[in-house]
């Protein structure tokens, strides 16, 4: 538990030590901290419940305050030390608020998912992130397939996504946000349209930040295992240690993720005895995934030299199999695509002076990535060879190719307190990577992979965050700066080669708003015009299947966002919740995936908007025993380009995007069935899935529109608790009615499956 003792008064200065006690109101257990020169205190290893925090301090009456501690150490509350002779000893009950609540009532335009339930169910990071509002995750199959986050109706590169404030990519997940093991992740935190200045990111709709185990005191870990249908094993494992003495600190962290992938697939077109094509239910015989990877990490913790300064290497890689080609139209029996990727980075944070706070991250990482492609068979969807090849290569060309990319980052954050309700921050972003590689499948011509080729890009901002009115007011503005540096070669269609040199910047400007009405109702507003750069990826491709763009253009947009929050409301039937956002991006210059089914490109869409509003609601019984949530998105999504090729299709909604999508969910939990601290749930889960289009609406029975989809889930789970360690199991069946489910460009996506988790916490 933490907390901050003030004076009470203008200016509301910090009083510095002075003893806080912090007790148990039956005495049985007693902490004491003394506050430092900021006036904070700090008291962990808590077991959850109730505790009294008393203010001794022979200036000033007698301060105590009823705080209920949030899992043991999130609970924090400000207490204001008065005059001796202005009141007489005053008790009051306040509640402590998680990290989670604090940034849910921020003025950030940010939503919250807390991973507590799904840690104990065989449901991936991608599937808990599906079930938020707003957001859709789509996949081109099974476990390691591709998968395309969705933010309002924005996608891909357009979203950020980081691991404790570190590109994902950078930090060993470079598979992808689906990819990530959700028993490693404590919370996910969704950053609507409008991005923090500390991330340093040039997100067009929005960022994702995993935040994982943030415990620094104590020892612990955890640990789990999954098996599943098609082949499926997922395990992770995870420890901890610190020295109180000494500052020391360490962590580590490692998983495996295997798949086969090989389930069945309705009405694929297969070649019949008579020679004709004929519907068929068949296996995916050319799907398997295999991944692993793993982090450490040590420093010192809380000296008077380092707040925090921390050292984590990691390692990672994943190879899969590439069973079709984008629209499932054409088996392939022997091309592979693999990545491994290995780095580090440096952490350090630090006050500097009273009220200046310094915070940094630096590091590199390594990343190579390896595409084979030189079978010599047609295959067939029943796996068997049909047919030689006039030449080597199943999607066209032949590829035996490796691309190595170096990357150095850094971001540095500086903060200042003016005064308590005024906070000043500065950030700035630098990112460098090269590329190069070679594809030993070409002898004959140039090979374009071979050209060294770097970008560096850049954001820096500055913003000013206020709160008036006693808190119930804040306001953060904030600008941004965006720069971006090209060298490479470009082959030109005569194949020739030149220099190309490219030199981009941009500026943006946002403001985010929150009123609180009452401490569980307020409403949030955002505005911010935003850029985004170009990847290297989308410059240079994938090395696999992504082709070379050069000449992308860096996407704007006017991201806007409205909403109002009604967070755990205690009524005499129990806890209510709900949240309501209407969300409007109007975008330039849009950076979308095309090209050729078996080779894609990225390319610049010129005009588009997305307008809609997500909305959630839940109610927990008294007692707990039953909780019903829901939540239900509505976008529309829509090409605004006035010139050009796709001014004729003006006003029609983009391809390949649901317009409406829902979650809903029911759990039944029976607090200790058997013994006291264990619980057994039953959840029953479901999700809809509207129509959407692979081609424009105009295009009549071209246009391939998919059915609307709804599939359901059941999991049974049992969670088993003694001081402070748990073991849990759940049984879970997905697609319970075994629906045809699709994804983007109509591939199809597994039918029921069953899948058992064990799971243990220290």
């Amino acid at each position: 538990m933490a907390g901050r003792v003030l004076w009470s008064g203008p200016g509301a200065e910090p009083v510095a030590g002075v003893e806080v006690a912090v007790a148990s109101p039956d005495g049985a257990a007693r902490h004491v901290a003394r506050t430092d020169e900021h006036g904070r205190f700090r008291v962990d290893a808590l077991t959850p419940g109730p505790y009294d925090v008393i203010v001794e301090a022979a200036f000033a009456r007698r301060l105590r305050v009823r705080v209920e501690a949030a899992g043991g150490r999130e609970a924090e509350a400000t207490l204001r030390l008065a005059p001796l002779a202005a009141a007489p000893p005053l008790e009051v009950s306040v509640r402590g608020a998680s990290e989670a609540e604090r940034l849910r009532r921020s003025a950030e335009a940010v939503q919250v998912v807390e991973t507590a339930q799904a840690r104990r169910q065989s449901v991936d990071l991608g599937e808990v992130l599906a079930r938020s509002e707003g957001v859709s995750v789509r996949r081109g199959g099974g476990l390691g397939s591709a998968a395309r986050f969705s933010l309002n109706g924005l996608t891909g590169d357009q979203i950020r996504f980081f691991l404790d404030g570190v590109p994902l990519a950078l930090a060993g997940y470079s598979a992808g946000i689906a990819s990530v093991p959700v028993n490693l992740v404590e919370r996910v935190e969704i950053y609507r349209g409008v991005v923090p200045v500390r991330f340093g990111a040039d997100a067009l709709g929005g960022a994702v930040n995993l935040v994982t185990d943030r415990e620094t005191r104590g020892t612990g870990g955890s640990a789990s295992y999954q098996v599943g249908s098609f082949g499926t094993y997922r395990a992770t494992l995870s420890a901890r240690h610190a020295d109180e003495p000494s500052g020391l600190f360490a962590r580590a962290s490692a998983f495996a993720d295997h798949a086969r992938n090989d389930y069945p697939m309705q009405d694929v077109e297969v070649v019949a005895a008579n020679g004709r094509l004929t519907p068929a239910e068949v296996r995916r015989f050319h799907d398997r995934y295999r991944a692993a990877g793993g982090s450490i990490e040590g420093g010192w913790l809380r000296r008077p030299w380092a707040d925090r300064l921390l050292l984590r290497a990691f390692y990672a890689a994943h190879d899969r199999d590439v069973q079709h080609n984008l629209y499932m139209k054409v088996p392939y029996g022997e091309v592979t695509y693999g990545r491994q990727a290995g780095g580090g980075h440096a952490r350090y944070a630090q006050p500097l002076s009273k009220g200046l706070r310094l915070d940094a991250v630096a590091g590199y990482a390594l990343a190579r990535t390896v595409f084979r492609d030189l079978g010599t068979c047609r295959y067939g969807w029943l796996g068997r060879c049909m047919a030689p090849l006039p030449q080597r290569g199943e999607m066209g060309r032949a590829a035996d190719q490796a691309v190595l990319q170096h990357t150095a980052f850094a971001t540095v954050s500086l903060a200042y307190r003016a005064a308590p309700d005024h906070l000043l921050r500065f950030g700035v972003s630098p990112t460098y990577a090269t590329r190069t590689g070679k594809n030993r499948a070409i002898r004959d011509r140039y090979d374009p992979l071979t050209a060294r080729r770097g970008v560096l890009g850049g954001v820096a901002g500055v913003e000013y965050e206020a709160k008036g009115l006693d808190g119930r007011l804040a306001n953060i503005a904030f600008l941004k700066g965006y720069a971006q540096v090209i060298g490479t070669k470009e082959v030109l269609p005569s194949g020739a080669l030149r220099d190309l040199d490219l030199t981009r910047h941009r500026f943006g400007i946002g403001d985010s708003l929150r009123f609180r009405f009452t401490d569980a109702l307020y409403a949030k507003a955002s505005y911010e015009l935003a850029t985004r750069l170009p990847s290297a990826e989308e410059l240079f491709g994938d090395g696999g299947v992504i082709t070379d763009s050069l000449h992308l253009a860096p996407e704007v947009s006017h991201n806007v966002n409205a909403g109002v929050t009604l967070e755990r409301a205690e009524t005499g039937l129990g806890e209510l919740r709900f949240d309501v956002n209407g969300f409007g991006r109007f975008a330039e210059d849009l950076i979308r995936l095309g090209g050729e089914a078996s080779y894609a490109k990225y390319e610049n869409f010129p005009s588009a908007r997305s307008v809609g509003f997500e909305s959630a609601i839940g109610w927990t019984s008294p007692g707990e025993w039953l909780a019903l949530d829901g939540q239900l998105t509505w976008q529309d999504f829509r090409n605004t380009t006035g010139t050009g090729p796709l001014a004729r299709f003006k006003g029609e909604r983009m391809l390949n995007q649901p317009y409406l999508f829902a979650d809903a969910s029911a759990r039944l939990t029976w607090p200790e069935p058997f013994h006291p601290h264990d619980a057994l749930s039953l959840t029953w889960s479901t999700r809809y899935v509207g129509e959407f289009f692979l081609g424009w609406e105009s295009a009549g029975d071209e246009k391939h529109a998919f059915e609307p989809q709804l599939l359901h889930a059941l999991t049974l789970a049992y969670a088993v608790q003694r001081g402070g360690r748990s073991v849990s199991g759940s049984l879970e069946v997905h697609n319970l009615t075994d629906e045809k489910a699709f994804d983007f460009f109509g591939v199809q996506r597994p039918g029921r499956a069953a899948y058992a988790k064990l799971v243990l916490d220290l």
